[in-house]
C-alpha cells in the first residue's frame, strides 16, 4: 500500500509538471485552465499499479491456489490410506470365512452322522447284553432291527443334505454318472446300451455326481466282451 501511494503521488507531480510545460509551449492554453485540469486530474487520479506489480498479484494468487490444491491432495492421500485399510480389512475377513467354511462347512453333516453312530453303538450294546447263549434267532433279530434302523436314519440324514443314491438299472449309459466295469448281453426286456446291473451305487451330492456308479452295461450278444 506504501508503495503504491508513493507512485500515485510521483505520478500527479509528473502529470502537473507536463501539463505546466505544454501550456507555456503553445501559448493558447491557460497553465490553469479548466481543460488542463480536467485532463490532469484525469491522467493523475489513476489508480491502475504499474505493469512491474502485476507479477507480484499474481504470485500471491498463485500461492493462494497452491496452497488450496495442496490441501485437497492431503484430504484425498488421507481418504486413499482409509479406503485402502477398510478394503484390507474386508478381505481378511472374507478369507477368515472362506477357511472356517472349509473346515465346519460339514459341522451339521457330521453330527447327524454322530446320531447314527449312536444308534449304531446302542444296537450292539443291546444284542451283546440281552441276547442269550444259544438264542440265534433273537439275537439275530435284534441285529435286523437295529441295522434297519440305521438305515432309515443314514436315508434321512442324506436326504436332508442333498446327498442322493443313483439307482441306474435300466437307464442309458452315461459316462458322466456311470463307470463301466464290463459288458453283459442283453437279456429279455433289456436294451442294449442301458444298465443291466449296479455292483457299486452312485451318488450325487445337489445334483452333482461325487461317486460314479460302477456299472455293467447290456449289449448285443455277438458284441459281448
Amino acid at each position: 500500500m506504501a508503495a503504491r501511494s508513493l507512485w500515485a503521488a510521483r505520478q500527479r507531480v509528473q502529470c502537473v509538471l507536463a501539463s505546466s510545460a505544454a501550456s507555456e509551449g503553445r501559448g493558447w492554453l491557460h497553465p490553469f485552465s479548466t481543460a488542463t485540469q480536467r485532463t490532469t486530474g484525469e491522467d493523475c487520479t489513476s489508480e491502475d499499479p504499474p505493469d512491474d506489480l502485476g507479477p507480484s498479484l499474481a504470485e500471491r494468487a498463485l500461492k493462494v491456489k497452491a496452497v488450496k490444491l495442496e490441501k485437497e491432495v492431503q484430504d484425498l492421500t488421507v481418504k486413499y490410506q482409509r479406503a485402502v485399510a477398510d478394503s484390507e480389512n474386508i478381505r481378511r475377513r472374507t478369507q477368515r470365512c472362506v477357511e472356517d467354511a472349509k473346515i465346519f462347512g460339514i459341522q451339521s453333516f457330521c453330527k447327524d452322522l454322530v446320531e447314527v453312530a449312536d444308534i449304531l453303538e446302542k444296537t450292539t450294546e443291546c444284542i451283546s447284553e440281552e441276547a442269550e447263549p444259544g438264542d440265534q434267532k433273537l439275537t439275530l433279530e435284534k441285529i435286523f432291527r437295529g441295522l434297519s434302523l440305521l438305515e432309515a436314519k443314514l436315508k434321512s440324514v442324506f436326504a436332508k443334505h442333498g446327498l442322493e443314491k443313483m439307482t441306474p438299472v435300466g437307464d442309458k449309459y452315461d459316462p458322466h454318472e456311470h463307470e463301466l466295469i464290463c459288458h453283459v448281453p442283453a437279456g429279455v426286456g433289456v436294451q442294449p446300451g442301458t444298465v443291466a446291473l449296479v455292483r457299486q451305487d452312485g451318488y450325487k451330492l445337489h445334483g452333482r455326481t461325487i461317486r460314479l456308479a460302477q456299472v455293467e452295461v447290456a449289449v448285443e450278444s455277438q458284441r459281448r466282451l
